[in-house]
Formats: C-alpha cells, structure tokens, sequence
C-alpha cells in the first residue's frame, strides 16, 4: 500500500498522522489534497461507524484506500459525554471555553474528574472490507484550561502519569501517548506487518 487517503480537512489531525507516517514510504493524502467534496453526514451512533462512514465513503469517491478516524472526549461526571458529540457540543458554544467551563462546573460538582479520549480509525482497503482500531488515553480533566498547543479539548485533558493538559505538551510530546497515536500504531502494524 503506497498510497493511503487520510480522510481529513482537520489541520491537526493532518499534522498529527503525518509526524506518525512520515518516516515510512507511504504517500498520505488528505481532503485538502483534492478539490472540495461534499462530505458524507456522520449519523452513526459509535465512534467506528462515523469512521468507516468516511473511510468508505473515501475509498469509492477516490478509489484509494482510505482511513478516517472519529474521536471525542468522554466525561464521567456527565455520563461519559460528549463522546461521538464532541465537535458538535464545542460547536454548541460561542467559544470554545464556555464548552471548557460547562465540563469544568460538572467535574468540580460532581467531584468526579474521570475522562478519556478514544479515537477509532477505520480503514477501507476495498469494497465491504473494512478494518476497525482503537485507541483509548485514560486521564482527568484540568480545573482549569492550560496551554495553547493541540485543538478541540486539549486544554482541559491531563492524560494519567502527567501533569500538564494535552496543550502544554508539544506535538512530540503529544503523539508518544495520544488516543490517535495508539490506533495508528494498530494500524501501521496491520499495514507494514
């Protein structure tokens, strides 16, 4: 496989998959290699179906194989949400530090700071065939926001065995331990092995 779609416009996402790929000989494209497409509706009610939504959608559309991924953080103290919700409850609020407060009020009242991010990439290789993995990053979250590196929940995830959020850790840093970088580990084994 020397070509692979990473089925993405996220800028971070597109930077985080190219620092993990970047040493192994295969040619990563993103949507913002191509003309603009109308992206297929994510209505699936777990995190592997609103991946392989995309990746599916990816592989017929452009006929390569493609990967996508669907993350989100999910809080114990409000049920384990936002999970497959994540950008949409961030889209919920005028800034992104509203949707930050509102978790942070939970937590504190809830006196529960349990959370983890999960990412699941699918990987559509041909027709019908399609290969699901999964990364998981066990954490808390921070009673305040820290740091202005990463995106989306970042400056409220402080991963289990730290103590610094996701924004405060370099892209370096980040991409040893991240949720996205244990399903691609999964997915590059399955890939070069």
């Amino acid at each position: 496989m020397n070509n692979l779609l990473f089925f993405s416009h996220n800028h971070n996402k597109i930077l985080e998959v190219e620092s993990i790929f970047n040493h192994k000989g295969v040619k990563i494209y993103n949507l913002k290699s191509f003309e603009k497409i109308k992206e297929p509706n994510e209505n699936g009610l777990s995190f592997a179906e609103n991946a392989k939504i995309k990746s599916a959608f990816g592989l017929k559309y452009f006929n390569i194989p493609c990967f996508a991924d669907d993350s989100g953080i999910c809080v114990e103290a409000i049920k384990n949400k936002p999970g497959i919700k994540s950008k949409r409850f961030l889209n919920k609020f005028k800034k992104n530090k509203d949707a930050f407060n509102y978790i942070i009020s939970h937590v504190i009242r809830a006196k529960n700071y349990k959370a983890f991010f999960k990412t699941v990439i699918c990987l559509s290789t041909k027709k019908n065939h399609h290969i699901v993995f999964e990364g998981k990053i066990n954490g808390r979250i921070s009673i305040k926001p820290k740091g202005s590196n990463g995106f989306g929940y970042d400056p409220i995830f402080i991963p289990e065995g730290y103590e610094k959020t996701f924004a405060e850790m370099t892209i370096k840093e980040k991409n040893k331990i991240s949720h996205r970088k244990i399903a691609l580990m999964k997915m590059e084994s399955f890939i070069f092995n």
